[in-house]
């Protein structure tokens, strides 16, 4: 006869106050017979916290490939597993994914819990489209490889929302910048903590406030999707010159433009001189060209 298998319970954790977790969650972390962590002294925190006394064990990017078929065989043994990470539903942007994977293959039962998740937490609060959106995660760090995932995002139609390091913020945001143009965006700082923060307002501001403020803690990005932007961009150029449609001011911009690098311009010097004389921004412009 075969032994009864255990559940494996994705169990989200604050995102900052502890008091953002749910009456279930608590409870299935002092039923199971193991929690599965991605920092045992992150994880021992909210235990102490609220009293609970489950055996630990890691579970990490650094030892996934030994721990995650340990932790498989607890389970088809029987043993009931609530897998957490340092914060958050585990599972997004961590290895909780392949501990998942490994379960469903084995047809363990895999229970997920609701809880915080940082992205939407920020979407909701950011101002922006939440009707349609895409989760990035990290960018990736090599420069080539970053840059070519943000070349892919240029034409994403949804609101877009990336995770982010304090000190790569600066030189992710140059990066949106040069590659999706001066969209708007809303950087979330430390969502639910003491010195939670959002910016909202354009790329090339977030860049002159993170110049000259040094960005500390968890930071997401949410940032203007294209739909959003031609939508802006087309009411705004319509109110200004409302006997125009923007078919015919982006013939104009196309035709000024070729004069100007006609003469020797850059495409992007001919895009501000042609917007000055249209009298539109240089977003407005760069929305009119991607149509």
């Amino acid at each position: 006869m075969q032994e009864k298998r255990g559940t494996l319970y994705l169990c989200p954790t604050p995102i900052g106050n502890l008091e953002d977790i749910t009456f279930r969650a608590l409870k299935i972390l002092k039923q199971v017979d193991f929690i599965a962590a991605e920092d045992t002294r992150v994880t021992m925190k909210l235990l102490n916290h609220y009293e609970i006394k489950t055996p630990l064990i890691s579970y990490h990017e650094h030892n996934q490939k030994q721990r995650g078929p340990e932790i498989i065989q607890l389970l088809l043994k029987g043993k009931n597993v609530a897998l957490v990470t340092d914060a958050g539903t585990p599972g997004i942007s961590d290895p909780g994914e392949d501990l998942v994977k490994l379960a469903v293959a084995e047809g363990i039962a895999v229970a997920p819990l609701p809880g915080a998740v940082a992205a939407i937490c920020a979407l909701v609060a950011s101002g922006l489209s939440t009707e349609r959106f895409v989760f990035e995660g990290f960018l990736p760090r090599k420069p080539k490889e970053r840059k070519q995932r943000l070349m892919q995002l240029a034409a994403e139609p949804r609101t877009v929302i990336l995770y982010e390091a304090p000190h790569r913020l600066l030189k992710s945001l140059e990066y949106l910048k040069e590659t999706l143009g001066n969209r708007r965006i809303t950087v979330a700082r430390e969502i639910t903590k003491l010195h939670e923060e959002f910016f909202r307002g354009t790329i090339e501001q977030a860049i002159e406030k993170f110049e000259n403020t040094q960005p500390r803690g968890e930071i997401i990005l949410v940032i203007e999707g294209l739909d959003e932007l031609l939508e802006n961009a087309k009411t705004k150029i319509v109110s200004q010159q409302n006997t125009q449609n923007p078919e015919e001011i982006k013939q104009k911009l196309e035709s000024i433009m070729n004069d100007y690098m006609a003469q020797g311009m850059s495409k992007k010097a001919a895009m501000k001189k042609a917007a000055e004389e249209l009298s539109i921004s240089r977003n407005e412009a760069y929305a009119l060209l991607l149509k």
